[in-house]
């Protein structure tokens, strides 16, 4: 288990610098961001939270709370509302629209939309219908990237990557980029993710990684550090998650399993060097609670990637 014990991160920096430019060195001129679709910044780690720990109230409150642990960047999941989500594909327009409002008026800008499941497996046609008002929601919310966790069954698998590259253009068009998630089944690994980033064959399609759900859809018995190489070259953000076992991911980072300085050693090898860093979990707990560990979520980050 790893400790909250302060970083020397003059060390780990020059650390993971080191591992960056000698993992650039073997890998393609392709850079991540390359070709994708809205305000990927060019340099930089955008630390943020998920609204998933304050899911059971209303989502201003969850962005109140965001703010006030002092992050700037905001992760659209869980929420009070008629979907279970701040916006989903039957959200209206209009409230996609007050939801960016809101993040705005806090000083936090959106780089990720969880869109979740979409109904390819009923029909290709049905499955780009929800994933492109999935799309234009995230557009009018202002958030930079819908969040695809699902890629059907072995059987339903060739239908789902038609849907999203169906829609990675008509993302694009959005400045909307497309990402996936390990979540089990036919993501649930880094080869998995490659797989179908290969498949769907679109730069507007990269990885978002997932630690703690490596270990989480493996029982514990894959380790995202050694994961994590599968998809050189192909992540545009991380959800941070740790992971404790058995089956347990509501775990503030840094207390779980996750070796997180020698993930991003490795991942930076790899070519993740900048980007949003979004924290998705943390140990339950009333409101105030969840206030602190939000804030101490946000200090680890800020320690790991050698910020002040």
């Amino acid at each position: 288990m790893n400790s909250q014990k302060p970083l020397n991160r003059r060390n780990f920096l020059g650390q993971l610098l080191s591992s960056a430019t000698a993992g650039l060195a073997v890998t393609t001129s392709w850079r991540p961001h390359d070709a994708m679709a809205g305000p990927w910044p060019e340099e930089g780690w955008q630390i943020g939270c998920y609204t998933r720990p304050w899911a059971k109230y209303d989502y201003r409150v969850a962005m109140d709370a965001v703010a006030e642990a002092g992050f700037r960047y905001l992760g659209l999941t869980g929420a009070k509302t008629k979907t279970g989500r701040v916006i989903a594909a039957g959200t209206s327009h209009e409230e996609a629209i007050r939801v960016g409002e809101e993040a705005r008026k806090r000083g936090l800008h959106i780089p990720i939309a969880y869109g979740g499941r979409f109904p390819a497996n009923k029909s290709v046609q049905a499955g780009i219908e929800s994933l492109r008002k999935m799309i234009d929601n995230t557009q009018a919310a202002g958030a930079w990237s819908v969040q695809i966790t699902s890629l059907g069954t072995e059987k339903t698998y060739p239908d789902y990557c038609k849907t999203v590259a169906e829609c990675c253009d008509y993302a694009a068009e959005r400045k909307v980029a497309l990402v996936v998630k390990p979540h089990g089944a036919m993501v649930g690994t880094g080869p998995l993710l490659r797989r179908a980033v290969e498949k769907i064959g679109h730069p507007n399609f990269r990885v978002w990684y997932d630690p703690g759900n490596i270990f989480y859809y493996s029982d514990g018995k894959v380790d995202p550090v050694e994961d994590c190489k599968a998809v050189d070259g192909l992540v545009v953000g991380m959800c941070v998650k740790d992971y404790q076992h058995p089956k347990k991911v509501a775990v503030t980072p840094g207390d779980g399993q996750v070796d997180f300085p020698a993930l991003m050693r490795r991942m930076a090898k790899g070519g993740f060097t900048h980007g949003p860093l979004i924290v998705e979990t943390l140990k339950s707990g009333d409101l105030a609670q969840t206030l602190r560990e939000a804030k101490r979520a946000r200090q680890f980050l800020e320690q790991l990637v050698g910020r002040s």
